[in-house]
């Protein structure tokens, strides 16, 4: 017996040192990513947008705070973020001095299903599983508040709306949904193909296939989305297990192609603060270079 007992007391040292790792070090090891994407139209001047998404802040999360913060370093042209802002009742103002150093430059966003509900203590063993189809519910968060604070900086709320910014002379139709996490989505109230004198990108929360595939057949160059975690708890060299909606887990994250468009997923950089623990999946923001088609991707 005394081989097995050996075996079992070094699975159990590998698995306390794993979760050591994930939850002690790797859920606040914040990562900048940097990807170029060639999508504008030929002759466009290139420009910088800052994606941010599934922030799950809690006010005594500091760290993640400041860092956050000093993104604003990068002087990126735009900021998108796409959703999960919150994760406690009195994060708002958490989020908003964060964000306090991105003033003065343009913002759009969507909400993502935690920021209209408070998490809950759930089993984490759900998280390896496809979604069930029930709709998260619980304790209401304050996303009213959190919505008037952005606006108040000019940022745009994106929720079911098409809107119009000019970013490094090229005029930018956004258009937005709200959670399809939560089903709360409703494309058709910013369906259409874009106007021809202007670029478009597609802002959601969760990238669910019918947001997607809606999206791709508008002919809308860009998606940005979020949702994901990378998939959170990952293997190395072989990546995502899960992607907690219908999006196939190797376009988990990062820079991908869907069918004509271009398609994003962030990592984001928090977690259910239930489930604390990251692993081969470092939270992370993401600097996207956007230049003309005829240059290479990065």
């Amino acid at each position: 017996m005394e081989p097995i007992s050996s075996w079992l007391t070094g699975a159990g040292i590998t698995a306390g040192a794993g979760l050591a790792y994930s939850a002690g070090y790797e859920v606040r090891a914040y990562t900048l990513r940097e990807k170029t994407v060639p999508v504008l139209p030929t002759g466009s001047q290139s420009f910088k947008i800052l994606h941010l998404s599934d922030l799950h802040m809690t006010p005594r999360q500091f760290k993640k705070q400041e860092w956050i913060s000093k993104l604003a370093g990068l002087k990126p042209d735009l900021v998108v973020v796409t959703g999960d802002f919150l994760a406690h009742m009195n994060s708002v103002p958490s989020v908003l001095g964060a964000f306090s150093a991105f003033a003065d430059i343009p913002g759009v966003f969507v909400f993502g299903s935690n920021d209209y509900f408070a998490p809950s203590l759930r089993n984490p063993a759900r998280y390896l599983f496809k979604p069930d189809g029930k709709l998260i519910g619980g304790v209401e968060l304050p996303w009213q508040d959190l919505k008037t604070g952005l606006e108040e900086m000019g940022w745009v709320d994106l929720t079911h709306r098409r809107a119009e910014l000019t970013i490094a002379n090229t005029r930018i139709e956004f258009r937005g949904v709200d959670d399809p996490h939560l089903g709360y989505d409703d494309y058709s109230t910013v369906a259409g193909r874009p106007d021809g004198n202007s670029f478009a990108i597609g802002v959601t929360h969760a990238p669910y296939f019918r947001i997607l595939d809606a999206m791709s057949a508008d002919e809308v160059p860009l998606i940005l989305a979020g949702h994901t975690h990378g998939g959170q708890l990952c293997l190395p060299f072989f990546g995502a297990l899960v992607t907690n909606c219908d999006l196939d887990t190797r376009r988990a994250k990062g820079l991908h192609r869907y069918n004509e468009s271009w398609m994003h997923i962030s990592a984001g950089l928090g977690t259910n603060p239930y489930t604390p623990v990251r692993f081969a999946c470092r939270p992370e923001a993401t600097l996207l270079t956007l230049t003309a088609a005829n240059k290479e991707v990065s």
